[in-house]
């Protein structure tokens, strides 16, 4: 009986200890249900697009090609600086000196629209990156249920167990020693098998400001973007191959590895509604996607850099 006793009571420890856990867990999640991550107050981009026609836009700057790329002259048009780019080659050939004075006005001109790209593309970055950091925390947060419904399980399988191999000692009746015994294991074998839930436990998880279903339903614009970072997301010409754009490419990626080729199963997701019902699996996949992202817009400051150094050698 003494063996009976201790049991109890340390299963009753165990439970206690497992319960603080998930009330911990429970308050810090109350922090995670709004989104921290977007910025304060909504900024009113101008709504006017780069233009899409790049072969067209190419065609009527091929004079530019001499010192620059087709992505830089591309750029350039979407930030709207290629007549002051025209003005610079027609400056260079004074040498005088209001002509250089001109020359450097120009170019500072220039360098104020590129630091507002850069910094939109900064901005971007870091909200993706912020909303990866939360859905992660709300990933670990239900990693964690799980690991806690996965152990309460085994610890009542183990009980169930022990307390049935004691009881039956205790019992010197045959048949309910028997009987003891065969009920101990099929209790915990149920308790074992109850642990073997692929699916696991679910929160709700809400995100109206959505950034990954501008991104799946690939419109021609989109309201949570600057114009220019939705234009270097969207136009073919700055990706590697130029058969689709960045955001192309990054959603065969995400149909192939996160829905298994299913473009059923993606328009129905979770992750690319307001927000819903979300399991552990669905969470990572989430993360893992907002992360992708954030890398795809840290790379564009490759060719904000290029183009940089070919308005260097323009001014030389």
């Amino acid at each position: 009986m003494k063996k009976l006793f201790y049991l109890l009571i340390v299963f009753g420890l165990l439970t206690s200890c497992v319960s603080r856990k998930n009330q911990a867990i429970q308050q810090n999640i109350l922090t995670l249900k709004d989104s921290y991550c977007k910025a304060p107050f909504k900024y009113n981009y101008s709504n006017k697009l780069p233009s899409y026609n790049s072969d067209s836009i190419l065609a009527a700057n091929k004079e530019l090609k001499e010192v620059f790329s087709d992505q830089s002259i591309l750029i350039l048009n979407a930030l709207d600086n290629l007549d002051e780019v025209h003005q610079i080659i027609d400056l260079k050939k004074d040498s005088s000196l209001a002509s250089q004075v001109k020359v450097l006005q120009l170019k500072t001109k220039i360098n104020s629209k590129i630091t507002i790209a850069l910094t939109e593309l900064d901005a971007v970055a870091a909200e993706f990156d912020c909303e990866g950091e939360r859905v992660a925390q709300i990933g670990n947060y239900v990693d964690n249920l799980n690991s806690s419904r996965n152990n309460k399980l085994i610890l009542y399988s183990i009980v169930a167990g022990a307390a049935a191999s004691i009881a039956g000692g205790i019992v010197h009746d045959q048949g309910w020693s028997n009987a003891i015994d065969i009920g101990g294991g099929v209790l915990g074998a149920g308790f074992g098998l109850a642990t073997l839930n692929p699916k696991g436990k679910k929160v709700e998880f809400i995100h109206q400001r959505n950034l990954l279903r501008d991104i799946w339903k690939e419109k021609l614009e989109s309201p949570n973007f600057p114009p220019f970072i939705w234009y270097m997301y969207t136009e073919k010409k700055f990706s590697n191959k130029e058969e689709h754009s960045i955001i192309g490419n990054m959603k065969q990626r995400w149909l192939h590895y996160q829905f298994d080729d299913s473009k059923e199963a993606a328009d129905k997701s979770v992750i690319f509604s307001d927000g819903g019902f979300y399991r552990a699996d669905d969470l990572h996949n989430r993360a893992a996607m907002l992360n992708q992202m954030q890398s795809a817009t840290r790379t564009i400051n490759q060719n904000i850099n290029y183009l940089l150094l070919d308005l260097d050698k323009l001014i030389l």
